[in-house]
């Protein structure tokens, strides 16, 4: 079915998270962060993944325990809606710009975590989100989606620029790689990922 629902609540958030992997983009989105709510809009969006996410955090704390608990749903859910992981391309790769900035995304849904996040950002913050959380979403999503990403501004001036170019980036290889190519084999010579 390619579909994941996943709800996580610990003392730190209350997350409810709907992933569609073959829908068309179509997002509603709050997690109390504005920033972080467009850079997830931003992925699901150029990903063609239907998703919404409520998040209800602890943001009197930080940004850091809403901006991890997201991303680690999302994850879950993406290596849920995978299931086997049967007849998917597996590997995916994109550039995207933005103005100025550049990124560029590898990704591979190999089964194992990984993740190397070169974004290069120099503000403290944008809006509430800590720019530490930008690529530490990522590196979470990869961990909890089994995946392996690797993420890099090529060049870039403005920080909202470089995050949302990689956002997009990464949303371009995520839509390639989970993309069905006909088979019904694992992509792997392992025959299992």
């Amino acid at each position: 079915m390619r579909k994941a629902h996943i709800k996580r609540k610990t003392a730190e958030t209350d997350i409810s998270l709907k992933l569609d992997l073959g829908g068309s983009g179509k997002t509603s989105i709050k997690t109390g962060i504005g920033f972080l709510d467009h850079l997830f809009d931003a992925l699901a969006r150029h990903s063609r993944f239907d998703l919404e996410l409520t998040c209800s955090g602890d943001l009197e704390v930080d940004d850091h325990h809403t901006a991890e608990d997201c991303a680690i749903c999302l994850g879950q859910a993406i290596d849920e809606a995978l299931g086997e992981r049967k007849g998917i391309r597996r590997f995916g790769s994109a550039y995207a710009p933005l103005d100025e900035s550049l990124a560029r995304a590898v990704v591979d849904l190999s089964g194992r975590a990984f993740a190397d996040v070169n974004i290069g950002l120099n503000y403290e913050k944008i809006g509430e989100l800590s720019m530490e959380n930008v690529p530490h979403v990522i590196e979470s999503l990869a961990v909890n989606a089994k995946a392996c990403i690797h993420v890099d501004i090529i060049r870039g001036k403005n920080d909202h620029h470089k995050a949302e170019a990689a956002y997009k980036a990464l949303a371009l290889a995520l839509r390639e790689a989970v993309s069905t190519d006909g088979s019904d084999g694992v992509p792997s010579t392992k025959e299992m990922l």
